[in-house]
């Protein structure tokens, strides 16, 4: 019980260390009247588009929490052996993994588009501490996400302390990160394609322009995709490994060598481990924000730098800590391997994601390069760079997975997993400091600041888009690790020790799981293409009725465009969302619980494949762009430019709306799985 405790506490720190960091952000000057006239319009379209959100996802809620309640927790159907205890554990466990997650996103996006207009302010004094407010809503969020997932997880455990009930938490968080990825994801890009499409490429204008309307939505679209969608995204991700592994504890425990492994009390230590080893994370992620620092005129490479040494730091600490805690318990010190490979694996995956994404390296360079000859080579190039740059990943996961179930089982696959997250304090940190920093930039542009703003602005912005590609880096490769480790826990639930690839039922479930990465990428693709041509429409429209408005002299309807925006997401977003949670149940029903476990090995090796693929090419399309417009190959304006645009505007929805929402994809269907088990017996 005292490991839980520790991790109860270790939580409350995490919220304590936002609560400073937040009054420390708010206290910052937040500009001139311009510049705070931008930032309430960014704020209050964000606010709006999540409240029209999580007002249609709390019906979605009640609906599963019904669902859940009747059909597993009070077992209607007769179905699941000693089910009906008369308390619905398995709905309030959804119900409060629901709101954590989107509580996490709420309190990502509150700080940081209150947190945009201060690093404007900032921006004007040095790149430094333009930095260090960015870096530090993005701090915010990170141990924010940790903190609640730490403290609601443990506390649905020691209530029920079954993680058969437990599961729902981590249902709740997946569905509502779900949502949130897809429905923000839709937002920005169908105000970032308008605004690029329209503004840059149809009027040779400059990112940002003011006189362009899409502008204040794509400021909108950056808060609501790329921090309170991640935010929810990175929540659950968290949350899921935890469950993951302590739902396979009985597995360790037999490879292990530990007596009664099928009767582990619920707080002994080899269940409470990653819960543990969390703990260690939180506190490992605060010291490690606080070696996060650079200087002014510094390169891309020296910023990487800055933050690397922030999460390396954090890493070693978890490391010490672990190794400590398994001294202290004397726990077998496989485990400490377990953690470290993880932790490799992570870091690893994230180098290949910069490498692969960021123009400091040649392969971002060689796409800038194909744009001398027009959109069509970049998209080519882009495409091969993402198929080639899953090669990595693939081989650290499998590796990965290789050395963990030596060393401990699919416990160990799952641990690995909590290891390569450990440290998310700090990992999401550098991944949603960027939507601050892009947010800055277009605030400095429409306000009319001096040109070293945006020129500082943008550095970190395009920092921005390469730690972003890490952290997608981070999520999905946790998300293959913890989506196996669900579907081993689903096999332990069902009774079903092998999938025979030889039985119709089997192939036919992994033909259907192949498909639904590409499927659910499709919709979210073609729902983009669909709010996108609306924003376009109406960017034309304003052009062409507003009198005054390209010169310069009237200003653009902005609402109009939010809205436009706003109502696109919450249409689109509903279809793929559904599909993924009715797909595993319609298959458990129909064909029965072998072909649910095909469809979700097939899901997994397409999605994990496809998500990176999209990821890397995006991040490599955006930055291709970034490079050109540094003053390179004929820098902005030039049809070098406008080729690189079309590259960066294919690319959007891949890393920012289908790539990302991927990973969720996979466990979402695991977790539903491992849930609903026992109706498909």
């Amino acid at each position: 019980m005292g490991i839980l405790i520790l991790a109860i506490v270790s939580g409350v720190v995490a919220l304590g260390f936002a609560a400073i960091l937040t009054t420390r952000i708010l206290k910052a000057d937040e500009g001139n009247e311009q510049v705070r006239f931008i930032g309430n319009a960014i704020r209050e379209g964000a606010m709006a588009f999540l409240s029209r959100e999580y007002r249609l996802l709390a019906v979605f809620v009640v609906i599963i929490c019904i669902v859940l309640a009747v059909f597993i927790d009070f077992d209607i159907l007769n179905r699941i052996e000693g089910s009906a205890s008369g308390i619905p554990g398995t709905a309030i466990s959804y119900l409060v993994g629901a709101i954590g997650s989107g509580l996490a996103g709420f309190i990502g996006m509150s700080i940081a588009v209150r947190a945009n207009t201060r690093t404007t302010v900032q921006a004007q004094q040095g790149l430094n501490p333009a930095l260090r407010l960015a870096f530090n809503s993005g701090t915010v969020m990170g141990v924010s996400v940790v903190g609640i997932g730490l403290i609601g997880l443990t506390v649905m455990y020691i209530i029920f302390q079954d993680i058969k009930v437990v599961a729902g938490f981590g249902f709740g968080a997946s569905s509502i990160a779900l949502f949130a990825r897809v429905g923000g994801g839709i937002y920005t890009k169908a105000a970032d394609v308008g605004a690029d499409l329209v503004g840059k490429v149809e009027q040779g204008m400059d990112e940002d322009d003011p006189r362009n309307p899409a502008t204040v939505a794509d400021n909108v679209g950056d808060n609501v995709g790329d921090v309170a969608g991640m935010g929810a995204d990175l929540f659950e991700s968290y949350t899921g490994s935890i469950i993951a592994t302590i739902a396979l504890a009985a597995v360790g425990a037999a490879a292990l060598g530990v007596a009664n492994a099928d009767s582990l009390p619920f707080d002994s230590d080899l269940l409470v481990l990653p819960m543990l080893i969390a703990a260690i994370g939180v506190f490992a992620s605060i010291i490690g924000t606080f070696l996060v620092r650079t200087k002014d005129g510094a390169t891309m490479g020296s910023l990487l730098w800055s933050l690397r040494y922030g999460i390396f730091g954090a890493g070693i600490l978890v490391l010490i800590g672990t190794a400590a805690a398994l001294v202290v318990l004397d726990m077998d010190f496989r485990l400490f391997w377990v953690v470290l490979t993880g932790l490799i694996a992570g870091q690893i995956i994230g180098t290949s994601s910069e490498v692969y994404t960021s123009y400091e390296f040649k392969f971002t360079r060689d796409i800038s390069k194909q744009a001398e000859t027009g959109p069509a080579t970049v998209i080519i190039s882009g495409l091969g760079l993402g198929m080639v740059s899953t090669v990595i990943p693939a081989l650290v996961v499998v590796i990965a997975m290789w050395t963990a179930n030596s060393l401990a089982g699919t416990y160990g696959v799952a641990l690995a997993a909590v290891g390569m997250l450990s440290t998310l304090g700090i990992t999401l940190a550098t991944d949603a400091y960027g939507p601050v920093a892009d947010n800055a930039g277009g605030i400095a542009e429409q306000a009319g600041l001096d040109p070293v703003v945006r020129e500082r602005t943008d550095a970190l912005d395009s920092l921005g888009n390469t730690t972003a590609a890490t952290g997608k880096g981070f999520a999905i490769g946790s998300a293959v690790l913890t989506a196996l480790a669900l579907m081993a826990a689903y096999s332990t639930v069902t009774g079903v020790d092998v999938f025979n690839l030889t039985d119709i039922n089997v192939l036919m479930g992994l033909l259907l799981g192949a498909l639904m990465p590409f499927l659910f990428g499709a919709l979210t693709m073609q729902a983009v293409g669909r709010a996108a041509n609306a924003m376009v429409q109406e960017v034309r429209r304003q052009f062409r009725e507003i009198a005054g408005l390209l010169e310069g002299t009237t200003p653009a309807d902005y609402t109009r465009a939010v809205d436009i925006s706003t109502r696109g997401a919450m249409r689109e977003m509903v279809l793929p969302g559904l599909i993924a949670v009715l797909a595993p149940i319609v298959v458990g029903v129909i064909l029965g619980a072998e072909a649910l476990g095909g469809l979700l090995i097939g899901s997994i090796a397409s999605g994990f494949l496809l998500a990176i693929m999209m990821a890397n090419a995006g991040g490599a399309w955006d930055n291709a762009k970034k490079y050109i417009e540094a003053g390179n190959l004929g820098g902005k304006g030039s049809e070098t430019h406008a080729a690189a645009v079309v590259g960066d505007t294919v690319g959007d929805p891949f890393k920012d709306t289908s790539g990302p929402a991927l990973n969720i994809l996979i466990k979402l269907m695991s977790i539903v799985a491992l849930v609903f088990a026992p109706l498909f017996l």
